[in-house]
């Protein structure tokens, strides 16, 4: 232990490269792509390729923003320390608010899923139970030491990209054998060009797809939480970063492709998982089961994250608060990590196993889940916006890790978290959300206003 770097606030830099590509993969890859690309497909159809292109290069983009402000300071524990200190305490104290509570609502969905997906196999077991121990375990390994929860991830983004790699495998085994599906398919990379239209189903829907996908790559930006607590911290961020648009091309492009070649988009059932589409095509009759414990370990992960920033968010929020009581959770534990943040933030997802008791409260409950999902839009924006007054800083680094083509790819980056919120209004079931991201935002201004007199 001897060897470790201890930071300033007692963390301990404990983590290594290969711990944080793994949690860079985790972060990227979740239930989104496992189950949510077949609703995508059936939007878009195979232009459903291009729109994963032009958002993984937005968010690649986002990432070398805040990847510049973390290269100059490496020591921050998350990147909305950056809006505090870039945009001011009151923007700072937006974000990090707005960002924290998303991450608790993120976790209590994470933990519903859990449930669910365990019910699969054991369909009588009580879905609290089931939430309360989980949440327990992977906060207990949360609280021992960051490297712990970092091991949890490596494992957990192993099997996502097992499970990712045997698909396109199968897929292309299917497609070198000409394999012909039972309705008369024949698997062919030209399934992807024939009858290729631009907007299948209307400009409308294929708009509609874009927040799809977006809130698919949300969770990104979780590798910038763990830098602070990273050994080589400057190398490693450029090399997790820098890889992301790679990681997205193999693993998000080439599934799409793959999974459209095999059979063609029109007839991917937008209900069903296309991985289990796909496994079943080939024969395998354990299919769902097999994607069931995928997905199971890809929420799990999320929720494993989800405990690992919402505690470091509350530190810093705490840190950076003036009343007594939050300053009380501005402490590090002997084993390097801020337990109180943790074990605060997780006091709080146990609304989660509660809620599951309560059925009439769902729908609101989605409701939320879905405002606080849309508060990242506006999270995103402002730490790119924060990331354009650090360069007109003191702190800006000449030679530090450069966001590429800063003059267009920093308002053109703007401009798209702008679009892909303002397309929230245009489709009915994220129009009230949105709605609501809108009404958070005023309400939470105009109470700090009111409270500085």
């Amino acid at each position: 232990m001897s060897n470790q770097e201890v930071n300033k606030d007692g963390t301990k830099r404990t983590l290594s490269n290969r711990h944080v590509q793994m949690i860079a993969i985790g972060g990227t890859i979740g239930t989104g792509l496992f189950l949510g690309s077949g609703n995508s497909i059936s939007k878009a159809g195979t232009s459903i390729i291009l729109v994963y292109l032009i958002i993984g290069g937005f968010f690649f983009l986002m990432m070398r923003a805040i990847g510049e402000m973390l290269y100059a300071d490496p020591d921050q524990h998350t990147f909305v320390a950056f809006i505090t200190k870039y945009l001011g305490e009151r923007a700072g104290n937006f974000a990090g608010w707005s960002y924290w509570i998303g991450l608790v609502f993120l976790a209590m969905a994470e933990l519903t899923a859990i449930a669910t997906y365990i019910k699969f196999w054991f369909p009588n077991l009580n879905a609290s139970l089931i939430e309360l121990v989980f949440l327990v375990l992977l906060t207990s390994l949360n609280l021992i030491a960051a490297r712990i929860f970092a091991e949890t991830e490596f494992w957990f983004a192993m099997i996502k990209i097992v499970a990712i790699l045997s698909m396109i495998i199968t897929g292309i085994i299917l497609v070198m054998t000409g394999f012909k599906s039972p309705d008369g398919n024949i698997a062919s990379f030209g399934n992807i060009f024939h009858g290729f239209e631009m907007f299948p189903h209307g400009v409308k829907t294929f708009v509609a797809s874009f927040p799809l996908v977006f809130f698919a790559f949300q969770g990104m930006e979780f590798i910038s939480i763990t830098i602070g607590e990273t050994k080589n911290p400057r190398e490693v961020l450029k090399k997790a970063v820098n890889e992301t648009i790679y990681r997205i091309l193999i693993f998000y492009i080439g599934a799409m492709v793959i999974i459209m070649s095999i059979t063609p988009w029109q007839t991917i059932d937008p209900t069903e998982s296309p991985f289990v589409q796909v496994f079943s095509l080939a024969g395998l009759s354990a299919a769902a089961t097999i994607i069931n414990f995928v997905v199971l370990t890809s929420a799990a992960s999320a929720l494993n994250s989800a405990i690992f920033s919402a505690g470091r968010h509350f530190y810093q929020l705490s840190s950076e608060a003036r009343a007594p009581f939050f300053r009380s959770f501005d402490k590090i534990s002997k084993t390097g990590v801020p337990a109180r943040g943790i074990l605060a933030s997780a006091a709080l997802m146990l609304i989660g196993p509660l809620l599951t008791l309560i059925p009439q409260i769902g729908s609101a409950f989605i409701f939320v889940t879905s405002v606080s999902s849309d508060m990242y839009i506006i999270v995103y924006a402002m730490a790119v916006y924060s990331h354009r007054k650090y360069k007109t800083s003191q702190d800006y680094l000449a030679d530090g890790f450069k966001m590429p083509f800063y003059r267009v790819t920093s308002p053109a980056t703007l401009c798209f978290f702008a679009a892909i919120f303002i397309s929230l209004f245009f489709n009915k079931t994220s129009l009230y959300p949105a709605i609501g991201a809108v009404v958070w935002t005023i309400v939470f201004n105009l109470f700090g206003r009111l409270k500085r007199g």
